[in-house]
């Protein structure tokens, strides 16, 4: 900041020279302009002056100066940095809740007991085991709030309203994320080797991962159906539940699951309204015409090896487009459990598939990419668990009397998958000109999304 004194013929500018303390002074080479380096004025002190007032504040070329001078601003010292950083209040006598408190440290950090140290002959590895596996239960509690939150959702009728559509997204997302870490968890287990776990495994008796009530939950409310378990010694997996956690199980195979919401929030997919855009009969129409198209042009190849080979793809294309817009068929493929989703359920993910890019289906597209990563990851999950029971107790039996690894391996199938359906539509995509086209009035309703206020605001989990 500059300062001018004396008459208008005999004045002179005169710096305002900073305290001493806020600035220290390095020599640097002389400038026309004054006080600035290399010319750019990025130093100069009238740089931060309203763009009116900085022609008037120019450096004068004549100051009485020995030298010229770069300014930088003083570094604080290590003294007035550690200062700075004990400056909060300290609030522990002001009756807040204390971090070991909030986070109940005392029970989760106590609740570690090793049966080997117990019976005298405590082994080390007996204590990343235990570790290890609550942190997974812990993780399974967290993805069954993040279910429960979702599956509420769909419930209250808050998803009609679209704009609840990006909340679900976030929470299954989050899930998907939780996932990934359980299956890299795996590999800290997998530090410890088989003899260091046959050290202790007299000691868990007949406990067995089995038994994990939360990941029966977890199944349960996703939508594993039960008439595709396999069953565990020949046994329900429900005998091996302890009685006081029997209730709780039941009451999640009445409740709605994720894939019964799912389905029934796709069924209303618009666009699939027989009196509307009928997306279904317009796509039967084109993918029959199109074929028509292919088969005429093989018609028109010479006989070849070639030729033959396509005209038997092509039946078999035919074939299994047949299948797809065959009711009884879908529903006799639901009943042999190939097959999860309600008819029209499937024709609202399939539309949302081909229009994914519109603004209307963009999120609902991400939700059920979302919900395959999820069952992708919870079969890697099964398949990671396998594999490390596999290297830990090879071909025996489990420590709950289970046929181990010959068990385990069996889950790892299609059976476990619940949105298999959502993995099958890539069997039935087309060419992009077969694709029923959007009509003017259409693609506009394809910009606009359903809401409804009332039930937005009213949603009490809308935090």
């Amino acid at each position: 900041m500059w300062s001018s004194t004396g008459s208008h013929h005999g004045s002179s500018k005169v710096p305002v020279v900073a305290p001493e303390p806020q600035w220290y002074k390095v020599p640097g080479p002389e400038s026309s302009t004054g006080l600035t380096c290399k010319g750019c004025r990025c130093c100069s002190p009238t740089k931060d002056l309203p763009p009116e007032t900085q022609s008037k504040q120019t450096v004068p070329m004549n100051l009485n100066l020995s030298s010229r001078f770069r300014l930088f601003k003083r570094k604080p010292s290590i003294e007035e940095s550690q200062e700075t950083s004990q400056g909060g209040v300290d609030q522990d006598s002001k009756g807040r809740i204390i971090y070991g408190d909030y986070l109940q440290l005392d029970k989760i950090t106590t609740a570690q007991v090793l049966q080997s140290e117990l019976q005298g002959n405590k082994i080390h590895d007996e204590h990343l085991f235990i570790v290890t596996h609550q942190a997974y239960e812990l993780w399974f509690k967290q993805i069954l709030f993040e279910i429960d939150s979702v599956r509420e959702i769909f419930i209250s009728g808050h998803v009609r309203d679209e704009r609840n559509m990006l909340k679900v997204n976030t929470r299954i997302h989050r899930i998907v994320m939780i996932f990934r870490l359980l299956v890299d968890q795996f590999a800290v287990l997998e530090t410890m080797t088989a003899l260091d776990f046959f050290d202790f495994r007299k000691y868990l008796i007949r406990a067995s991962g089995f038994e994990s009530l939360q990941f029966r939950l977890l199944e349960n409310k996703i939508g594993v159906q039960d008439n595709l378990r396999v069953p565990y010694n020949r046994r329900h997996y429900k005998d091996y539940i302890k009685e006081d956690d029997t209730e709780t199980l039941l009451q999640t195979e009445q409740e709605p699951t994720l894939l019964k919401l799912v389905e029934e929030w796709l069924e209303r997919t618009p666009g699939l309204e027989v009196d509307g855009f009928n997306f279904w009969e317009r796509l039967e129409i084109n993918i029959f015409d199109g074929l028509n198209v292919e088969e005429k042009k093989i018609e028109k190849m010479r006989d070849s090896e070639e030729k033959a080979n396509l005209m038997v793809e092509l039946v078999k294309q035919r074939e299994h487009f047949m299948s797809l817009f065959d009711e009884k068929r879908h529903d006799h493929l639901v009943s042999k459990g190939e097959r999860r989703m309600s008819y029209k359920a499937l024709q609202g993910a399939l539309m949302i598939y081909f229009y994914r890019e519109e603004p209307r289906f963009q999120v609902p597209f991400q939700l059920l990419t979302s919900l395959m990563d999820m069952d992708t990851l919870m079969t890697k999950w099964r398949y990671n668990h396998v594999c490390m029971v596999h290297r830990m107790i090879g071909s025996k039996a489990g420590t709950g009397g289970s046929s181990g690894y010959h068990y385990l391996r069996s889950t790892v199938s299609d059976r476990y998958k619940v949105f298999v359906d959502l993995f099958n539509l890539a069997t039935f995509l087309v060419p992009r000109h077969w694709v029923p086209k959007l009509n003017p009035s259409i693609h506009t309703f394809m910009y606009m999304a359903e809401c409804c206020d009332s039930s937005y605001c009213s949603s009490e989990d809308s935090d």
